[in-house]
């Protein structure tokens, strides 16, 4: 029951930081693609506008959220 016995501690896949900006990243482009479907868009449209709502937000909140 000594040191030996313990697993070393593995490091995350990814950091908390990344897993925030990502997940508002997501949360900010599947909100610009539903309003744009909601909008009368087609989906084709909505699609577009969810991965450039994406995008900039990875972008804005990678610049405000410090490391």
């Amino acid at each position: 029951m000594g040191d030996e016995d313990q697993q070393p501690r593995s490091q995350p896949l990814l950091t908390l930081r990344t897993v925030i900006v990502l997940l508002l990243g997501c949360l900010t482009g599947a909100a610009a693609g539903a309003l744009t479907v909601a909008a009368d868009g087609s989906t084709a449209e909505g699609v577009l506008a969810g991965g450039v709502g994406f995008a900039g937000a990875v972008l804005f909140f990678h610049a405000i959220i410090a490391p």
